[in-house]
């Protein structure tokens, strides 16, 4: 493992050795064993709480990351469903989140502000994705701890307003005085010395770890990835305004000609969309259906390999940018 590079005020927040965060990446997809891969490999990561309706499957997952990791940090990433009893859902699985000690916890979707109380009273770290700057600056007000700002190039969802991640970046440090993740189309070390120049304090990757040995996802679906240069991405469901970037299969084809006829029926694309399908691709192999977040940055994902692998090529990849930077300065 490499030895730390940079310090910034996530490295300190979340107990870090380097400012690189792997996004939750769907129910069951992000769990225990890879979560703590990257967590052993210097990074923080995400098992999706989402995935683990079942209470005691959840804390067992938990239970797995802990021991893995011996004791090291990790977090749990919570989406917040804007139905009715979303929050009710994620206010159960806070109990047990607090009872195994887990250190920090990613919010997304709807307003954490009915949940930041309850994890910041058990000392829990909350950073709370969001795709826009302007909702990042609602999420400060509500007591987080940092925000995570995804661009438009984000695997996953990236938002109705197609803001780019450098944008976002740089405006973010501008207006914002917490801890500020940027993601979307991260996938190599140089992008993390820029953004960290900008003003931001981490990276969150998605679609470039997809490739990562300790993922358990078929090996046919990490090496669809391998083979890609990211232009296989498209964003569907725009006419519903749920932005999703997806890899272009059937499945994104059909939601592509709901789009493109502006259907606004949620139940026409669901046969498409629904959840089982992405996750049946994942065990099978087969991805010629369901919603599989897939962004550029799977440009850089160019073998299958462990996640301390992929860390220590993106470091160093960040430390020859940071060199040649300081190789471009101007004599006084």
């Amino acid at each position: 493992m490499r030895p730390a590079l940079f310090r910034t005020r996530i490295t300190e927040l979340l107990g870090i050795r380097h400012p690189i965060l792997a996004g939750g990446m769907g129910p069951k997809v992000s769990d225990a064993r890879y979560v703590a891969a990257v967590v052993n490999a210097g990074g923080m990561g995400f098992i999706v709480g989402a995935g683990y309706s079942d209470p005691v499957e959840f804390r067992a997952q938990l239970v797995q990351c802990r021991e893995l990791t011996e004791g090291k940090p990790f977090g749990v990433n919570f989406y917040i469903s804007r139905q009715e009893g979303g929050v009710d859902r994620v206010k159960r699985q806070i109990d047990i989140v607090i009872e195994e000690g887990v250190a920090c916890v990613e919010t997304a979707g709807a307003s954490p502000e009915a949940v930041v109380p309850l994890l910041k009273q058990a000392g829990i770290k909350v950073l709370h994705k969001v795709p826009a700057v302007r909702y990042a600056l609602s999420a400060a007000k509500l007591g987080v701890d940092g925000v995570i700002i995804v661009g438009n190039d984000c695997g996953g969802h990236p938002g109705i307003y197609g803001i780019s991640s450098m944008v976002q970046a740089a405006h973010a440090a501008q207006v914002i005085d917490l801890p500020i993740v940027i993601g979307g189309g991260i996938g190599s070390g140089r992008q993390l010395a820029a953004v960290l120049a900008m003003g931001a304090d981490a990276v969150l990757m998605g679609t470039r770890m997809l490739v990562s040995e300790e993922l358990w996802i078929h090996r046919a679906a990490k090496e669809l990835v391998v083979r890609g240069d990211g232009t296989e991405s498209v964003v569907v469901k725009k006419a519903i305004r749920d932005h999703h970037r997806v890899f272009r299969n059937a499945s994104a084809e059909a939601a592509l000609a709901l789009d493109d006829a502006k259907v606004t029926d949620f139940e026409q694309y669901r046969p498409h969309v629904m959840g089982a399908l992405a996750h049946q691709a994942y065990v099978s192999g087969d991805t010629s259906t369901g919603m599989l977040d897939y962004g550029p940055a799977a440009v850089f994902a160019d073998t299958v390999e462990s996640a301390e692998a992929i860390f220590d090529r993106f470091i160093d990849d960040a430390r020859a940018a940071d060199d040649r930077l300081g190789s471009l300065r101007a004599a006084a």
